[in-house]
C-alpha cells in the first residue's frame, strides 16, 4: 500500500537545508496561456496570499529562487507593485510517497538481494534501491508553480508548472531550477505539454 503525505511548511523548511547541490536537474514542464505577441516581459512584483503572508520567511526564500528564473526569462523586479506591469503568484509543494514492494508486482524485479523498479534514471537509480528486508522506500515528489497576471487588469497571462522526483526532499536551490526549468522556454508558443527540460547547475 502506499501512503502519501504533503510536508508540512514547518517542515519543509526545516528539510531544505543541507542537501547537496545537482549539476543537472531535469523537470517535467507544463504551461498554459497565450502571452499577448509583441509584449515585451516588462517589470514583475509577487503577490502572496494569506497563507503565503503568514509564513513570510519561507516565501521570501522561494520568491528569491523564483526572481532569478523570472529575470532569465526577461523580466526585471519592480520598486514596488504599483509600478509593475505582471503580478507573479508563486507556490511549492513537496509530497511523500512511501512505497512497498509489494504493492504492485508488475512494477517489480527481482535483481540478486534487491528490489528496484525498472525505468528509473540510471543516474539517481541506486537512491531507490530497497533491501528486501527493509519492506519499502522513501519518494519525494516536488513541485513547483507560477502564475503571472497583468496588474491593470488582473487577467492571467501565463502558468507555468514543473516537477521532479527522487529520493530526497531536495533543497532552495533545487527549487529554484525547478522554477528556472517552467520558465526557460517562456513564452512557450506552441510548446509540447508535458515536456522534459533540463537545467544545468553549479555543482
Amino acid at each position: 500500500m502506499q501512503r502519501r503525505s504533503v510536508l508540512t511548511a514547518a517542515a519543509l523548511t526545516a528539510a531544505l537545508g543541507g542537501c547537496a547541490a545537482l549539476n543537472t536537474v531535469t523537470s517535467e514542464v507544463a504551461t498554459y496561456g497565450d502571452w499577448p505577441a509583441g509584449r515585451a516581459p516588462g517589470r514583475y512584483a509577487f503577490e502572496r496570499l494569506p497563507s503565503q503572508q503568514a509564513r513570510g520567511a519561507r516565501q521570501a526564500e522561494l520568491e528569491a529562487a523564483a526572481a532569478s528564473a523570472l529575470e532569465a526569462a526577461g523580466f526585471s523586479a519592480a520598486a514596488d507593485a504599483a509600478q509593475a506591469d505582471v503580478i507573479v503568484q508563486i507556490g511549492a509543494r513537496i509530497g511523500r510517497a512511501e512505497v512497498s514492494p509489494w504493492d504492485d508486482p508488475l512494477w517489480w524485479r527481482w535483481g540478486g538481494t534487491y528490489w528496484h523498479r525498472p525505468g528509473w534514471r540510471s543516474s539517481s537509480r541506486a537512491a531507490y534501491y530497497v533491501n528486501f528486508n527493509a519492506g519499502g522506500y522513501t519518494r519525494y515528489e516536488r513541485s513547483v508553480a507560477l502564475l503571472l497576471r497583468d496588474r491593470a487588469s488582473g487577467t492571467p497571462l501565463y502558468e507555468a508548472h514543473a516537477q521532479t522526483d527522487g529520493a530526497t526532499v531536495g533543497d532552495t536551490a533545487l527549487l529554484a531550477a525547478m522554477f528556472e526549468a517552467a520558465m526557460k522556454d517562456f513564452p512557450a508558443t506552441g510548446a509540447a505539454n508535458p515536456r522534459q527540460v533540463s537545467v544545468q547547475r553549479a555543482p
